[in-house]
């Protein structure tokens, strides 16, 4: 039987963090890395590819929302 290859799943970067009482939080200004949680059409990925809780995940949506209402994120797919 040949060796499984670990390496298929790389190390994510996190976008949920904790502050210093670990309570976690999401910053909406941060495109860089929200825009690594949304698919080419500009759709949040689930939950069990992102790798978070049902917290952490409501967390990202709201951060997401608020950075799409600013205008710091598209709605849609166009200028992504």
């Amino acid at each position: 039987m040949p060796p499984h290859n670990n390496n298929r799943h790389s190390r994510r970067t996190k976008v949920v963090r904790e502050d210093i009482k670990g309570n976690p939080w999401v910053d909406y200004k941060d495109v860089d890395d929200l825009r690594r949680v949304l698919t080419p059409n500009g759709k949040i990925y689930s939950r069990k590819r992102l790798g978070t809780s049902a917290v952490e995940q409501r967390r990202v949506s709201q951060a997401i929302k608020r950075a799409r209402f600013l205008g710091l994120l598209p709605y849609t797919s166009g200028t992504l």
